[in-house]
């Protein structure tokens, strides 16, 4: 199944499971992927910047997205496959195109600065992996510094049939998926799936302006899936409702640096993997910090049954 505009739903972004001694752990793969399923996640992203893609070899890499291809029950898989040179991101988008996947995500090198660049840049992406593979656009301007514009979104999506999904970080960013969805009413821009990142913490408004649902690893994915449901239902209240509950554990959970430790230690605690080990180098969480997200969990519990631990 390769991607298309149309995809929608829940794209949890898989953290890489590893054991203790930083081996991958394969049983905690398939266990993320029952709890994915059972999340109702209509597909999943893997070796993206929370899956700590860049300390995996290529083996690794292909190793676990094929797994995940073999898990997800004929479900599209989407590959982060940003590197700092085109070479490595053809060989490892083949490889794992070949195996089954649905798509790739392509996020810009931090040295990008002008419009011209930027796209400049996915053109020689789209050059190197080639015109028929679906990609996804990462913007995600906090953590790699690159600026796009929805006119420079526009001009890649027009110029390559083979972007059919943005995924959207942007930080305000409201106001850019009412612009871009803005186009499509006017005729400017053809159909573009956009699913949300950030952690989720803008997801209850990023509906609202037309999004197509989440692409991001927040610990508690049935929260997200059910979120896009409600919003799609038009159920606004219970939607915010439900995202209020959850409020003080994404906050927690977005402070840089740490994020993933808190994430996967949530992950941990819930049963999704055995361990919430890092690769190094990373930051693990003080005993203070564990101390408050449990307090977070328990209060979370009083109104979402699924946060007791």
């Amino acid at each position: 199944m390769l991607l298309d505009a149309n995809a929608s739903g829940l794209f949890p972004i898989a953290p890489t499971p590893f054991t203790p001694d930083g081996r991958i752990d394969d049983a905690s793969v398939d266990t993320l992927i029952e709890r994915y399923l059972a999340a109702g996640a209509t597909g999943v992203t893997v070796l993206g910047i929370m899956g700590e893609a860049p300390k995996l070899e290529l083996e690794e890499s292909i190793a676990v997205t094929e797994r995940f291809i073999e898990g997800m029950a004929k479900l599209p898989v989407i590959v982060g496959v940003s590197a700092p040179g085109f070479a490595a991101m053809r060989s490892l988008t083949l490889a794992v195109m070949e195996r089954g996947a649905a798509g790739v995500m392509i996020a810009p090198p931090p040295s990008l600065r002008t419009d011209d660049q930027i796209i400049g840049y996915y053109r020689q992406a789209v050059e190197a992996i080639g015109p028929d593979i679906p990609f996804v656009i990462q913007d995600y301007p906090l953590t790699l510094t690159v600026q796009m514009t929805p006119k420079v979104i526009r001009q890649i999506v027009e110029e390559h049939a083979s972007c059919v999904m943005l995924k959207h970080e942007d930080w305000p960013g409201l106001e850019k998926i009412s612009t871009l969805r803005g186009f499509q009413k006017e005729g400017t821009l053809r159909p573009l799936s956009i699913l949300t990142g950030n952690g989720g913490l803008f997801l209850d408004f990023e509906m609202e302006r037309g999004a197509d649902g989440a692409m991001t690893g927040y610990a508690f994915p049935e929260m997200l899936a059910d979120l896009v449901r409600l919003q799609k239902a038009g159920r606004r209240d219970e939607a915010h409702d439900l995202f209020d509950a959850h409020l003080p554990l994404l906050r927690y959970e977005q402070q840089p640096g740490v994020g993933l430790a808190v994430r996967k230690y949530v992950m941990m605690r819930r049963g999704f993997i055995a361990s919430d080990a890092q690769r190094k180098p990373a930051a693990a969480l003080t005993a203070t910090a564990r101390a408050e997200v449990d307090y977070l969990l328990a209060r979370l519990a009083r109104r979402d049954e699924r946060a007791r631990v």
